[in-house]
């Protein structure tokens, strides 16, 4: 064979011609993990970048809205935005008790523990919405090389055998099929890496959230139980500027 034309049948295309049902499954599965992997990258940033651009104008409006319209300005926000969810789930929930003591049912049950309970589930539930889709990312970023590899060394093992079966030990006849069946660990890391890569970055900017979500909880509880606006930290700031002014 003509070393140009060894070249151009050396592919992966070629591999995936000459590769059985199991080599075949390797390829679909690893395609399948990247997509799957780049829906869950996307989707959840772009949820990521709305709740970070939208939740600083959502607390500072509800702090500022006069206590019989907020409730109406809560309902009117998308279902994405999760510090609207866990504002009504509170205003809700205060409510629920002040009922059940009128009716003497839950006069035991302190309105500040009964909140709290509350606002820690909505917090619960706001969290795994957050966190859907990190443990395939996960899953995906540990196992697709090792998928890849296993593609690559099933792949050697057959182009070895039809070498073997031709009894051509040339260079180029053995170069070729091996470097086709090194192609899938190459595919195993290009699915990995970038798995790896967003369940990272989204790990991060889901602790910050939370962390905005704990502390808006906090400020709220306390809203509710004294009955006292929490001024935001912009407040706090202009407050200190005119002093010092």
């Amino acid at each position: 064979m003509h070393p140009t034309e060894a070249l151009t049948t050396m592919s992966f295309a070629n591999f995936l011609r000459q590769t059985d049902a199991v080599g075949m499954f390797v390829f679909v599965l690893l395609v399948l993990m990247s997509i799957v992997s780049w829906y869950f990258i996307v989707i959840k940033f772009v949820r990521v970048v709305r709740i970070r651009t939208r939740s600083n104008h959502v607390v500072t409006a509800f702090w500022k809205t006069p206590t019989e319209q907020a409730i109406g300005y809560l309902e009117n926000q998308p279902d994405w935005e999760p510090f609207s969810k866990i504002a009504l789930d509170g205003e809700f929930a205060m409510q629920h008790h002040d009922q059940l003591t009128e009716d003497r049912l839950a006069g035991t049950l302190h309105r500040a523990d009964f909140l709290d309970r509350t606002l820690r589930a909505s917090i619960n539930r706001e969290m795994e919405r957050l966190e859907t889709g990190l443990t395939f990312l996960a899953t995906v970023g540990s196992t697709a090389p090792f998928v890849g590899l296993f593609g690559t060394v099933w792949g050697i093992f057959h182009a070895l055998v039809r070498i073997g079966a031709t009894g051509e030990t040339s260079l180029d006849q053995v170069a070729g099929p091996v470097g086709e069946a090194l192609i899938m660990t190459a595919l195993g890391l290009a699915v990995a890496v970038p798995a790896v890569l967003g369940y990272n970055l989204l790990v991060r900017n889901n602790r910050v959230i939370i962390a905005s979500f704990h502390a808006f909880a906090e400020d709220l509880l306390a809203y509710l139980t004294t009955g006292a606006r929490v001024p935001s930290s912009m407040d706090h700031h202009r407050a200190h500027a005119k002093k010092a002014a």
